[in-house]
């Protein structure tokens, strides 16, 4: 086969095309930190890279509800925690009235701060993360105590309040508060009759203090319970942390590229780009012009 000048031109041009077109690409690659700018160049990685931000979103997502239940359970506990301070005093001012020698002034000084730590308990029973009432199972709208009485037959008030924190896997965070506060505000309004019945002995109290530690025991137990949760929380925060590392990993590999091989490939094209137009200014033969001269 004849090769003509124009062939070895046209060749020529060519190749110098595909020489700007990979230097493109890697000044490209360089400026981005990025493998690829558009799924085109190449659909395997860009594929993947969407799969792997799924799953970071997802991530994210369930580290977002775990902050959600974090909020639930340290409400819970810190409203259960004033809750026992508040029994705690019960109990002193309980052992103060099983005593005769109080005077009937003493006795309604007693009832005053019985009957605020009552209204105190009510509104611990009324507690709220952001606008949802926490104690009132499901129905989060509505307050465990709306002033009057509890909401026992509320729908919802005794179900679980459950937020995903993994695949398939959810966290229940609320605290069913209606019998604890119910049967707290009970003993309370008990112990606040019987403080205005003047026919009220000392020894007529000493049933308050087993109500009280019963109670007690009831509130320890949800804090128990809430505990636990709290530990599944933070087992859960770890996974999620290390499943952020593992798949931000991955996307990296999948995506970035690596400088010092890009740079040097960068540099090795150069040095190819300038050598073929070196050679093709040699291979192309000199104008009409250049003879004339």
């Amino acid at each position: 086969m004849r090769v003509t000048q124009s062939m070895l031109s046209n060749n020529m041009l060519r190749n110098l095309s595909g020489s700007y077109n990979k230097m493109a690409k890697l000044q490209e690659q360089i400026n981005s930190g990025k493998k690829i700018t558009r799924p085109s160049q190449d659909p395997v990685v860009a594929i993947k890279g969407i799969g792997y931000r799924t799953d970071l979103n997802k991530v994210e997502q369930y580290q977002r509800n775990l902050g959600e239940v974090n909020n639930w359970l340290d409400s819970s506990d810190d409203a259960l925690d004033k809750v026992g301070i508040a029994l705690h005093r019960v109990q002193e001012l309980v052992t103060q009235a099983s005593t005769d020698t109080l005077t009937p002034d003493d006795r309604t000084k007693i009832e005053k701060e019985i009957t605020q730590i009552k209204e105190q308990m009510r509104d611990m029973a009324n507690t709220k993360v952001g606008d949802k009432y926490i104690f009132s199972g499901t129905n989060t709208n509505s307050p465990l105590h709306d002033g009057n009485q509890f909401l026992t037959t509320a729908p919802g008030v005794n179900k679980d309040v459950n937020i995903e924190v993994y695949d398939g896997v959810e966290i229940s965070v609320n605290t069913k508060g209606l019998d604890i506060f119910q049967n707290i505000d009970t003993m309370i309004t008990g112990l606040e009759a019987d403080l205005k019945d003047p026919n009220k002995t000392g020894k007529d109290f000493d049933q308050y203090l087993t109500l009280k530690s019963d109670n007690e025991k009831a509130v320890l137990a949800a804090r128990a319970d809430i505990g636990a949760r709290q530990n599944r929380v933070e087992m859960m925060e770890n996974r999620l942390g290390a499943q952020e590392v593992i798949v931000t990993k991955q996307l990296s590999n999948n995506e970035d590229i690596d400088y010092e091989k890009v740079i040097t490939e960068m540099v090795t094209q150069e040095s190819i780009h300038q050598a073929a137009l070196s050679v093709g200014a040699k291979i192309i033969q000199a104008t009409l012009v250049d003879f004339i001269r």
